[in-house]
C-alpha cells in the first residue's frame, strides 16, 4: 500500500467535500428539519451516514490499491500471438512494446505518464484518488462512484439543490461506467472502438469490441460472479493476472 498517495490537494479535497456534505446534511439539514433526538431524524442520519460510510471505504480502497503493473518478467506468447486473427490485431488485443518502458506490455495495457509505468487493463489516471484506475482496482473506484452517487442522492433529497449538481455529475460517471461494464471496455478502448467502428463502416463491415463477451459474463468479469459481493469493493478474488482476457473469438 502507497500511504504517500494521500499527500494530494486533490485527495484532500475529495475528503473535505464529503465531510462538508456529510456535516451540512446531517448537523444542519436533518438536525433542523426533523431533530436528531426525533425517530425519523434519527434513522435518516443513520441511513445517510451508512451510505457515506460505504464512500468512505471505497474512496480508501481505490487510493490504496495498486491498479496493476505489468510483470518485470512478462514476455508474449509469439506462438500464440501469431495465430491472433485480424480482428484482435487490429484492437490493439497483440502484445506490444512500450516506448517509455522499453519493455513488452500485454493487451489492454497503457502506460501511464503519472505513474511512469504501465499499467493492467488501464482505464484513466483519476486524480481524485491520486491514482490509476486499472486492473485491480477498477472494481473499487465503480463501486466508489456508485455510493458517492446513492450519498450525493440522498443529500439532494434532504438538501435540495445544494447537491443536485453534485448528483447529476457522479450520476453520469456512474452511468458512463455501467455502459463501460455492460460492453467489456475501459475508457481507452471505447474512444479507440469509436474509430475502429468507423473505420469498419467505411470498408463495409462490422465492429464488436474483441473482448464483449456478452453483458452478464462482462459484468461478472469485473464485478464477479457472486451478486452479494458486487457492492464490496474488496471482493477481488475473481480477477485474474491481468494479463490474459477472453475474447469473442474464444466463444466463436
Amino acid at each position: 500500500m502507497n500511504w504517500k498517495r494521500f499527500l494530494s490537494i486533490p485527495v484532500f479535497s475529495a475528503f473535505l467535500l464529503l465531510g462538508f456534505v456529510y456535516y451540512v446534511a446531517v448537523f444542519v439539514f436533518i438536525e433542523n428539519w426533523l431533530g436528531l433526538q426525533s425517530s425519523a431524524g434519527s434513522l435518516n442520519a443513520l441511513i445517510f451516514t451508512f451510505l457515506a460510510s460505504l464512500c468512505l471505504f471505497s474512496f480508501l480502497v481505490c487510493v490504496l490499491t495498486d491498479p496493476g503493473g505489468v510483470p518485470p518478467a512478462y514476455v508474449p506468447d509469439f506462438e500464440a500471438s501469431e495465430a491472433t486473427d485480424q480482428a484482435l490485431m487490429k484492437s490493439g488485443a497483440q502484445p506490444r512494446q512500450c516506448a517509455q518502458c522499453s519493455a513488452y506490455k500485454p493487451p489492454r495495457a497503457h502506460h501511464c505518464r503519472s505513474c511512469r509505468r504501465c499499467i493492467l487493463r488501464m482505464d484513466h489516471h483519476c486524480m481524485w484518488i491520486n491514482n490509476c484506475v486499472g486492473h485491480r482496482n477498477y472494481k473499487a473506484f465503480v463501486v466508489l462512484v456508485f455510493y458517492a452517487a446513492m450519498s450525493s442522492l440522498y443529500s439532494a433529497i434532504l438538501c435540495g439543490v445544494m447537491t443536485v449538481g453534485l448528483f447529476l455529475t457522479l450520476g453520469t460517471l456512474l452511468g458512463w461506467h455501467i455502459f463501460l461494464i455492460s460492453h467489456n471496455m475501459t475508457t481507452i478502448e471505447r474512444y479507440d472502438a469509436i474509430r475502429a467502428a468507423w473505420l469498419a463502416r467505411k470498408s463495409g463491415q462490422s465492429y464488436r469490441h474483441p473482448f464483449d463477451v456478452g453483458v452478464y459474463k462482462n459484468i461478472t468479469l469485473i464485478l464477479g460472479p457472486n451478486m452479494l459481493k458486487w457492492l464490496c469493493p474488496t471482493a477481488v478474488s475473481h480477477i485474474k493476472d491481468g494479463i490474459n482476457f477472453p475474447t469473442t473469438r474464444d466463444n466463436s
